[in-house]
Order: C-alpha cells, then structure tokens, then sequence
C-alpha cells in the first residue's frame, strides 16, 4: 500500500455524505486517505481541498454547480487549481495565507472571516512559518479540519475514533477546544459523523497521553514483516 497515490486517479471512494454535501478519497488504498469534500450551498458546490478523480463531475452534478474551491492548509493545493480552471471559478485562500497564491495557477480570491455567504466560518488553527491551517464551520453542526484531525490509520491509536496528528499530538490547537460538533469532515480519512462531539473532546483530552502508543504503532506498520 502506497503512502500517497500518484498518476491520474481511475476510482474512488465516496465518503461523508449528508444533505450539506459529500466527500471522496481519489485513491482509496493509499496510507494517506487524502480526502476533499464539496459542500452544498443552495444548489452551489464549494470543493474543498479536492483531490481529482475520473468519474468526480457525475458524483458533483447530483449536488449542484461548483462555485468555488477552497484550499484551508497551505499544503493542500492538490488539484485546486485544476479543478478551478475546469468549472471556471476561483481558488479562495484565507486572506493571512500568504505565498500560496502564487503557486496556484488559477484566479486567487481571499476569504476573511465567511466563505462568501455560505454561513460557513473560518477559523485559523494554525499561521506559523511552517504550518498554516484554517478550518470551516458552521451552525448546522459541521465542522471541516484538513490537517490537525484525522481518522487515517497512522493518525489514530487503536482506542481512537478520531486523532490529533501526530506532529501536534503535544501541543493540539487550542481553538478546537470547546467545540461541540455533528460532524467532523477531515482531509485524511472518512469524517466522524456519529457522537462526533465526543470523539473531538476524546482525541484533544487523550492527545498527548496516547503520543507514544501512537508514534510505537506507527513504527510497527512500516516494518518488514
């Protein structure tokens, strides 16, 4: 099983889908679990941090017209810009992620605060020299985390649902605390959308604690057997 997929995507796995959108992994047996997401806006699709994959515009067009992509890690330009120039629309960047927009060959549009007037809100988790990551939420109880979360094998233990990467697993954002989620949708790994807030509270409590359960069960899966 490869780390990463590479070469164009011929499958995928649908994921995450409920009435404000869906998700997909363009490579499903990748250890990563990269996965985007389109969120539905009144009959507008914003696709989030997506990953391209034969078949993508037939699972798009039984949600809507895409409007927008959106890119919330500074690392995470995938397919952005592709996928912006296919439905001629924008890349929207939080406004303080600055030299990313050069690297994206597609028109570049800020989001400050709201993604357009979706009611879904931006919050920044991380803005340092090396890691700069926002997430999106809204009152209908979803909460998007493209980095920080996820529910890939290497980012949980065995007694996790959801877990906190393993390069934050000291020092989890502090703006995740709090939160009380329906939903969480993640860049790696299908979302949590059962007793979502308790998974959220369960991975930032146990999240240093478990740091080397998680790092000792890492070792053990890259090891020749």
């Amino acid at each position: 099983m490869p780390m990463k997929g590479s070469g164009p995507a011929t499958d995928f796995r649908e994921i995450d889908r409920f009435d404000g959108g869906v998700g997909w992994i363009a490579y499903p047996d990748e250890r990563m679990q990269r996965a985007s997401h389109a969120l539905v806006d009144d009959g507008d699709l914003w696709l989030v941090d997506p990953v391209d994959t034969e078949g993508l515009d037939d699972l798009l067009a039984e949600f809507g017209e895409v409007c927008g992509v959106v890119v919330l890690l500074d690392r995470h330009e995938r397919d952005a810009a592709r996928l912006a120039r296919r439905h001629d629309v924008s890349v929207h960047l939080p406004v303080w992620m600055k030299g990313l927009a050069s690297d994206l060959d597609a028109p570049v549009e800020p989001v400050r605060t709201e993604l357009a007037d979706t009611g879904y809100r931006l919050q920044r988790l991380l803005d340092t020299p090396f890691w700069k990551e926002a997430a999106l939420s809204n009152p209908e109880g979803t909460l998007l985390v493209p980095e920080a979360l996820g529910t890939a094998a290497y980012y949980r233990t065995e007694a996790e649902r959801l877990g906190v990467h393993p390069m934050l697993r000291a020092f989890p954002p502090r703006r995740l605390r709090g939160l009380a989620p329906d939903r969480v949708l993640l860049g790696h790994g299908s979302g949590i959308t059962t007793d979502a807030s308790d998974a959220l509270a369960d991975a930032l409590r146990g999240s240093r604690r478990r740091a080397p359960q998680l790092y000792a069960r890492t070792a053990r899966s890259f090891l020749p057997w």
